[in-house]
C-alpha cells in the first residue's frame, strides 16, 4: 500500500531516538552511545567511502598505471613492474584513498604516488610507497597541505617517501679576461649526485671577466656552482685573467691566464686548478720565455695547457677544452684565450677549442663564447677580450622530471633524460 509517512522524529519501542530531522536540512541517525552498523553484505554510499572510517576496496588487483577514484582502496601488485598511482583530480575535503604494496616487491619496484596537480603532504613532487608490504590511506583535507596520510601500514618513520634519483651536472665557471696574455677558461667539473624529490638545487652561473686595463691583468672569472640540501656542493673556480706588458702579473684559476707580453727572460703563465680539487678544474696558463717581446701566452684550457711564445711575433694559443655529451651531443667548452702578438706581427694565435677567444694579431682580442666559459683573446696593446660567460646544466630522467625551475632554463630532451642549460643563475626543484 503506498502513501508518505511525514514526522519528524522515529523513535524504537523504549522511545530511544533513532532518525531526528532538526531543521530542513539537517537529519541525524542515531543518538549519543549508540552505534549505528550496516548489515552483512550491506554497503555504503557517501559515508565511510568519503569520509574517515572505511573504505571499499576493489578486488581487480592494479598491476599496470591507474588514476584511482576517492573512496576506494586498492590492492598494488608490483611482482613485475614499478607502477605509477595517480590521485583524483578534483577530491573534496575528506576524501580518502587507500593503497596497498599486495605482492610485497615495493622496495624493488616502486609504487609512486602523483599528485594529480595538487599538493601531497604539503609539497607539489611526487611521493612513493618503497617499503614491502606497505599500506597508507590518504585523505584530503585542502589547497594548503592537500592529501595527507591518515594511516600506514609497514612505514617507516614518514608514511611517504621521497622520489630519490639521479642528476648529471656539468658546471662551467666564468672565462679570464685578458690583456696581452689569453684568458684562462673557468674552471670545468662534472658530478652525479642522487637526490630527493622536493630538494631545491641552487644554480649559479659566473660572469666572465673583464678585460685588462693598461699594467693590469684581465680580471678573473666569476664561479659557477651547483648545491642543494643532501648535495655535494659543486663549485667551479673562475679562468684567470691574462698577463699585461712587462709584468708577471697573470693571476690564477680554474683554468691560469697567459703571461703577458715581455721584455724580460721568462715571464709565467697563471696556474690552473686554483682552488685545488679532485679531479682537475683546468690547466695552466702558457708562459713567455723569448725576448725581445714578440706576445703573450695563451690562456689554459680545460683539456690542456696554454700555449708558450714561440718568437718572432707568434703568440701562444690559447689551452684547449673539455667535451661533454650531457645535452646528448658532444660539445667542447672552457677552452683558453689566444695570446695577443708582439708589435708589428699580424700573427692570430688560436683560441682554444670550447669558446677561447682568438688573439689579436696585431689588434684588439676576440672575446671567449658567452655560455662556454671561454677565456678572452689577448690583444697587442691593453686591447684584449673579456672572458665568456659560465654554464650550468642539468640532466635528470624524463619520467622524475617536475618542470619546476627559475631562471628560465633553456630545457630539451635526448633519449629518456631531460636537460636544463642554465646560462643564468636559477634554480630546480627536484
Amino acid at each position: 500500500m503506498g502513501g508518505i509517512l511525514q514526522v519528524d522524529t522515529i523513535q524504537n519501542n523504549n522511545t530511544s531516538t533513532l532518525i531526528t530531522q532538526t531543521n530542513a536540512t539537517t537529519i541525524t541517525i542515531g543518538t549519543t552511545g549508540q552505534t549505528i552498523s550496516l548489515a552483512s553484505g550491506a554497503s555504503s554510499l557517501g559515508f565511510g567511502a568519503t569520509y574517515n572510517s572505511g573504505l571499499n576496496w576493489t578486488s581487480t588487483l592494479v598491476t599496470s598505471a591507474l588514476t584511482v577514484s576517492a573512496g576506494t582502496g586498492y590492492f598494488v601488485n608490483t611482482s613485475t613492474a614499478a607502477i605509477t598511482v595517480t590521485l583524483p583530480a578534483s577530491p573534496t575535503f575528506g576524501s580518502i584513498v587507500g593503497i596497498n604494496d599486495y605482492s610485497g616487491y615495493a622496495s624493488t619496484n616502486n609504487i609512486t604516488i602523483n599528485s594529480n596537480g595538487l599538493k601531497l603532504e604539503g609539497g607539489t613532487s611526487n611521493k612513493v610507497l618503497n617499503t614491502n608490504k606497505e599500506s597508507v590511506f590518504l585523505t584530503y583535507t585542502d589547497t594548503t597541505r592537500g592529501w595527507l596520510p591518515t594511516s600506514g601500514v609497514n612505514n617507516g618513520t614518514d608514511a611517504l617517501s621521497p622520489i630519490v634519483y639521479s642528476v648529471d651536472f656539468l658546471v662551467v665557471a666564468g672565462g679570464g679576461g685578458a690583456n696581452t696574455g689569453g684568458g684562462g677558461a673557468g674552471g670545468y667539473r662534472t658530478s652525479t649526485q642522487s637526490v630527493n624529490g622536493g630538494t631545491v638545487i641552487t644554480v649559479t652561473v659566473g660572469d666572465g671577466g673583464a678585460a685588462g686595463a693598461p699594467a693590469t691583468a684581465g680580471s678573473t672569472g666569476s664561479a659557477s656552482s651547483i648545491s642543494g640540501s643532501g648535495l655535494t656542493t659543486i663549485s667551479s673556480a673562475g679562468g684567470g685573467g691574462g698577463g699585461s706588458n712587462d709584468n708577471n702579473n697573470a693571476t690564477s684559476g680554474g683554468s691560469g691566464g697567459g703571461a703577458g707580453r715581455s721584455s724580460i727572460s721568462f715571464a709565467p703563465g697563471g696556474a690552473g686548478n686554483t682552488p685545488s680539487t679532485s679531479p682537475s678544474q683546468g690547466n695552466n696558463g702558457g708562459n713567455n720565455n723569448t725576448t725581445p717581446p714578440y706576445g703573450g701566452g695563451g690562456g689554459g684550457g680545460a683539456g690542456a695547457v696554454g700555449g708558450t711564445t714561440s718568437g718572432a711575433g707568434v703568440a701562444g694559443s690559447g689551452g684547449g677544452g673539455t667535451a661533454s655529451s650531457i645535452t646528448g651531443s658532444s660539445v667542447t667548452r672552457a677552452g683558453g684565450g689566444g695570446g695577443g702578438s708582439g708589435d708589428g706581427s699580424t700573427y692570430v694565435a688560436p683560441g682554444g677549442s670550447g669558446g677561447g677567444g682568438n688573439g689579436g694579431g696585431g689588434g684588439a682580442g676576440v672575446a671567449g663564447t658567452a655560455n662556454t666559459g671561454g677565456g678572452g683573446g689577448g690583444g697587442n696593446a691593453n686591447n684584449g677580450g673579456a672572458g665568456g660567460k659560465g654554464v650550468v646544466i642539468l640532466s635528470v630522467p624524463t619520467a622524475s622530471y617536475s618542470s619546476t625551475t627559475t631562471g628560465s632554463p633553456t630545457v630539451t630532451t635526448s633519449g629518456s633524460n631531460t636537460i636544463m642549460q642554465f646560462n643564468g643563475s636559477g634554480s630546480y626543484t627536484a
